[in-house]
């Protein structure tokens, strides 16, 4: 009984001290992490999302969005994130201090989506939703997030325009739901390519003259 009493107090110390260094160490890391006020640009980075966007990041979170995608561009070396386009740096702590959700993903079925709304040629708020609607190779087509209602006199400005199969019925038009304009929100908004001090790459010391390398 002594030799069982000192294993659960020798196993609930190990997880507290395992506790305490995963949530406490982390916290007190970047726990006061602030965004960086830039002189020259007036304003500091990164930008709080705006309120659509923002609920757009539940949609976001909610549709499981993170199994497929990831939102964490990889420092040179790590993989080939800036040549396939996803990102001029590498993502940092600060990116993520004002959400809520950080959706960093575990997954890469689909591209890295943290700078997706600065992408080249950039995408906007039809090809989003268009997208949505469609799907795309192993992306599935998230219709429930539109709605097909009957014209009432001129054909709405955010309706979505196909043609053949996709077209909706003669005097009907296809709307994207107010869920699917905030997750859109949230994917445009994904444009922080601030270059902060701490994502700039670490130059090699030069080799010093008359080393042997």
């Amino acid at each position: 009984m002594r030799n069982g009493l000192i294993f659960f107090v020798g196993l609930f110390a190990a997880l507290l001290a395992s506790w305490a260094g995963v949530v406490l160490g982390s916290n007190a890391q970047l726990g006061r992490l602030a965004p960086y006020y830039d002189e020259n640009e007036g304003k500091a980075f990164p930008e709080r999302a705006p309120g659509l966007a923002a609920r757009g990041q539940l949609v976001y979170d909610d549709l499981g969005c993170a199994a497929c995608h990831t939102q964490q561009v990889r420092r040179p070396g790590f993989g080939n994130d800036k040549a396939r386009g996803w990102g001029d740096r590498q993502n940092v702590a600060r990116d993520y201090i004002h959400q809520t959700r950080v959706q960093l993903g575990a997954s890469r079925l689909g591209p890295d989506l943290a700078n997706v709304g600065a992408r080249k040629p950039p995408y906007d708020a039809e090809d989003f939703l268009k997208l949505l609607y469609t799907g795309n190779g192993g992306m599935p087509a998230y219709r429930f997030l539109f709605e097909t209602r009957a014209v009432v006199g001129q054909v709405s400005a955010k309706a979505l325009h196909f043609t053949g199969a996709l077209a909706p019925a003669a005097g009907r038009e296809l709307l994207p739901t107010r869920r699917a304009e905030a997750l859109v929100a949230y994917l445009l908004s994904l444009n922080n390519a601030y270059e902060y001090p701490e994502a700039r790459p670490v130059e090699p010391a030069a080799a010093q003259e008359g080393t042997k390398p």
